[in-house]
């Protein structure tokens, strides 16, 4: 964007053809400009003087969105003399604009408690708020949006405002909580019933619950609960007021969660919210499902929050078992969306009881859980109507693998035997109806991994009833059958007698459209846990495989097929292998043949991913025991497939997705034989470094690791991959160092770093007695600061392995010249690093990359401790003591502890700990 300054006229211009241009292209041309516009210095003048002008909505609200953002991002453009202008300024736009629109009054709020926030000379706010509007009748409705926003900013992540300054806003807002729950309270009662106000302070009052700082004992006698339960009791209750009192309760259930230091308020909510369950019939009652969500909620959050005490003392107390009943009534509701609410709590309880190991305390919870899993099976029953098979696609598909996987999680308190006898015995004794009989299946199968599959007649029993399932029934029981059996494939392990006719049972399956995936799946599990007793049947496995283009099946189906058939694959013979793999593969390898032979185009017809995913399954699952020196039976078909591959990855080279495929499936090729890829080496090497120059993918990098990680350690091979290395890098720093090269490529960043720690791992001096080394260390102290999950951790895992090198092994003739080499590195670039770690982990880095960050330190502090600390020392002088508002980001205590922490830690996990401490302090 041009330095000049744009004029009114043309901001205007902009916002109008953001939302009014009928030309989509348009639109963006307005967005990318307008975002420019934002960026730069003058957005703070000219949105200030929008905002004056109080001219169409859309104006404002941009005007508006500005400042919040500007005082989110870029506070320290501004220069402190001039803060407490804009926060007069901020105040005057909201008093004139509060009745133009809600949006507008929500972005000044916002942007007026961002700036309190930040601004440390602004002292007591929300006592000069309440003093300057609260009075006001006409001020009331923006006075209350702000008090609600400016607790919800305190731990916003768009404001790094540190630890320092946010104990210092806590304790502040702590000190004027009782002047905001006053002023909350004469509201509710100089607007009686008025609507709009009440949620207003509902929501206020939320905010500052979930902030956690309101006395529990002041908050116990206030008339604000009292107001708040009879709201939820009332049936004239409109839905949106409902919604705002229940999300201010739950926040309160929420606040109180460390119960012991709340009792008084602990016990009022409690007895409020067991009042409600009148309530909640009333609302089934009249089919207000928007209030009967409401009220399961916050049943559960009641739950939630005396979950320890209900375990720890069942029935005394607030350990009160009627807090289950509540949930178990919501759960009997008609929609399955109510009891899908309360699943969480379920969860923690299964996981809170199963750590307990009590059986004691098991028996008592018993009942519930059986209550609860009749309710579950209910609910997952398909309408009498449904046609075909059941979808797991859609929002109710969807419930039922969470039920599923809630069941698998709580059963152990029932006891899966017991659970999967009495459903059987439902089916066997009442001859449901269809649909309770699928949903009983669906049940089954959930639980079926979890029974002992020894020595069970009752699992027997189901699998032969099930194998014998007439083709009349309902499609849909017979899908969810198919997937039951295919849960039971130890069973059949067990009992090879029903091999026969559980295969025969699935070929039919598999022979129907809609069946034909659920029953691939089944067969690939059999395939899985029976692969001896499927030798015998290899032969029809390989039928299927050459005609599995005429089945309908999925994508993954397919490739579940060809995985369990390479799983049984590995059980044959050594000297049947070679033929049989090569039959496997054949189907494929002709596929991909008769599509070299095609133009180029982007008919899907002419795509080959689906024929090497095909291929990589058979590759990565072949892995047979071949003892030393026996040649691997698959070495001899991996060759003579290897000029199709290369010759597809010729013909693709530009298509960055089917290249990927390609490299995958080379890699699964390179380690299903091992060194037995030989020869393929240097034709493979030759091809990736050839193509890597003209199309840098990342995935020629990653395959590069894994040439490495199997031959790096061959003499005859190490220079040939130090080559290989050298030839990947040219391109790679070329592609990184443009500008923005390391945010934009962070997959090309990740195998990057992948392949160097391979070498580092395989061949060290090799890699560090290279001219190479220096590049990549200088390409990954540049690159700490990316904020990647994948790519960081690869950084931080090569920064590891490279500085351990030098301490590793000391054993090893080698060890001196390791040691040398790294001392050598370090010396050079160990303050550079140490610089870009420090200010990576405090301005750029997630606090899940702490323990890999921690983890290099660590490893430098091997290395020298004592010139590690003088690095620190002057790492840490560079860092900023105060923010852009003048609060103290870091003492000179905080400073110097931090310093002795990590200098004196004499485990990892301590200087891990010291960094998450210390780095609170700028986020």
């Amino acid at each position: 964007m041009a330095v000049d300054r744009p004029s009114l006229t043309v901001v205007y211009q902009a916002v109008k053809a953001l939302y009014h241009d009928p030309d989509p292209a348009g639109k963006e041309r307005a967005s990318v400009w307008l975002g420019e516009f934002q960026r730069s210095m003058f957005a703070w003048e000219i949105a200030d003087q929008l905002l004056q002008l109080q001219q169409e909505v859309e104006l404002c609200y941009f005007a508006a969105q500005t400042m919040k953002m500007k005082i989110q991002t870029s506070f320290n453009e501004l220069p402190p003399e001039t803060h407490a202008s804009l926060r007069d300024s901020l105040l005057t736009h909201i008093q004139n604009l509060k009745d133009v629109s809600p949006v507008i009054v929500t972005q000044l709020a916002l942007a007026i408690a961002d700036l309190a926030l930040q601004m440390a000379s602004w002292k007591g706010c929300v006592q000069m708020l309440t003093e300057k509007y609260g009075n006001d009748p006409s001020s009331l409705s923006f006075l209350l949006e702000i008090l609600t926003v400016l607790p919800e900013e305190v731990h916003s992540r768009s404001l790094r405002i540190g630890a320092n300054r946010r104990t210092e806003i806590i304790e502040d807002l702590a000190y004027s909580s009782s002047t905001v729950v006053s002023m909350l309270t004469a509201c509710t009662e100089s607007c009686g019933n008025e609507e709009k106000t009440l949620m207003k302070v509902f929501r206020c009052l939320g905010s500052w619950f979930n902030l956690g700082v309101l006395d529990s004992s002041f908050m116990a006698n206030n008339r604000l609960l009292l107001i708040l339960f009879q709201v939820l009791q009332r049936d004239d209750t409109s839905t949106n007021l409902h919604e705002a009192a229940s999300d201010c309760v739950c926040s309160a259930l929420y606040a109180i969660e460390n119960v012991e230091t709340t009792i008084p308020l602990a016990l009022h909510l409690f007895q409020g919210v067991l009042t409600l369950e009148s309530a909640y019939h009333m609302a089934v009652a009249r089919e207000d499902l928007d209030k009967v969500l409401n009220y399961c909620r916050i049943f559960t959050e009641l739950s939630e929050t005396f979950l320890e005490v209900i375990v720890q003392t069942p029935g005394q107390g607030l350990g009160d078992l009627r807090t289950l009943e509540l949930l178990l009534i919501c759960a009997g509701h008609a929609q399955y969306e109510v009891a899908e609410i309360s699943f969480n709590f379920w969860y923690r309880l299964g996981e809170y009881l199963y750590k307990m190991s009590d059986p004691s305390r098991h028996a008592v919870f018993r009942p519930y859980i059986q209550r609860l899993l009749h309710a579950l099976a209910r609910h997952c029953q398909l309408e009498p109507d449904h046609e075909g098979i059941p979808e797991d696609s859609d929002d109710f598909g969807e419930f039922r693998i969470r039920v599923s996987d809630l069941v698998k999680d709580v059963i152990f308190l029932v006891g899966s035997m017991e659970c999967f006898t009495q459903l059987y015995s439902t089916l066997k004794d009442s001859g449901p109806s269809w649909e309770i009989t699928e949903a009983v299946l669906f049940i089954m199968a959930s639980i079926a991994k979890s029974v002992d599959p020894d020595n069970n007649p009752t699992l027997a029993e189901v699998l032969e009833a099930v194998v014998q399932l007439p083709d009349t029934v309902h499609i849909a029981v017979r899908f969810t059958s198919i997937e039951l059996v295919g849960e039971l494939n130890e069973v059949v392990d067990r009992n090879p007698r029903f091999l026969d006719p559980v295969l025969n049972y699935l070929m039919k399956g598999l022979r129907e459209k809609t069946l034909a995936s659920a029953a691939a799946k089944a067969i690939q599990n059999i395939c899985s846990s029976c692969r001896d007793h499927m030798t015998h049947h290899f032969e029809g496995l390989l039928e299927i495989v050459r005609s599995l283009d005429t089945f309908s099946l999925s994508h993954e189906a397919a490739i579940g097929l060809l995985k369990g058939t390479a799983l049984v694959l590995c059980r044959l013979p050594l000297d049947k292998i070679t033929e049989c793999l090569s039959e496997l593969c054949a189907v494929q390898v002709m596929a991909l043949k008769k599509l070299l032979a095609q133009e180029l185009s982007n008919d899907l017809a002419t795509d080959p991913t689906i024929w090497l995913d095909r291929l990589a399954v058979i590759f990565r699952h072949t892995n047979p025991i071949v003892e030393n020196g026996q040649t691997h039976p698959c070495q001899k078909v991996i060759h003579e497939i290897w000029p199709v591959l290369s010759e597809t990855l010729n013909k693709h080279q530009a298509d960055n997705r089917i290249v990927e495929r390609c490299c995958r499936c080379l890699r699964f090729a390179v380690r299903c034989v091992g060194k037995g890829s030989a020869a393929l080496l240097q034709p493979l090497v030759t091809q990736m470094v050839n193509v890597y120059r003209v199309h840098p993918h990342s995935c020629f990098l990653y395959l590069g690791s894994i040439l490495v990680d199997e031959y790096g350690m061959e003499d005859g091979c190490r220079q040939g991959l130090l080559d290989m290395v050298q030839a990947l890098c040219m391109p790679t720093f070329q592609l990184l160092e443009q500008p923005n090269g390391l945010r934009d490529h962070p997959d090309t960043v990740d195998d990057l770093f992948r392949l160097a720690t391979r070498f580092i791992q395989r061949s060290p001096t090799t890699l560090l007695q290279s001219q190479i080394i220096i590049h990549i260390l200088n390409c990954a102290i540049a690159a700490v600061i990316l904020d990647h999950r994948d790519a960081n951790c690869s950084i931080m895992k090569f920064l590891r392995d490279l500085i351990h090198t030098g301490v590793a092994k000391d054993h090893e003739d080698d060890f001196e010249l390791r040691e040398g080499l790294i001392k050598q590195v370090m010396t050079q670039h160990g303050q550079q690093l140490v610089n870009q770690l420090l200010q990576a982990v405090c301005f750029c880095l997630p606090p899940y990359t702490l323990p890999d960050l921690a983890e290099v330190i660590w490893e430098i502090m091997q290395i020298d401790r004592v010139t590690f600390c003088r690095w620190l020392e002057i790492s840490l002088k560079s860092l900023p003591k105060e923010t852009a508002g003048g609060a103290v980001t870091v003492t000179h205590k905080q400073l110097t502890d931090f310093h002795k922490q990590v200098t004196s830690a004499d485990e990892c996990k301590k200087v891990c700990w010291a960094l998450r401490d210390f780095t609170r302090l700028f986020r």
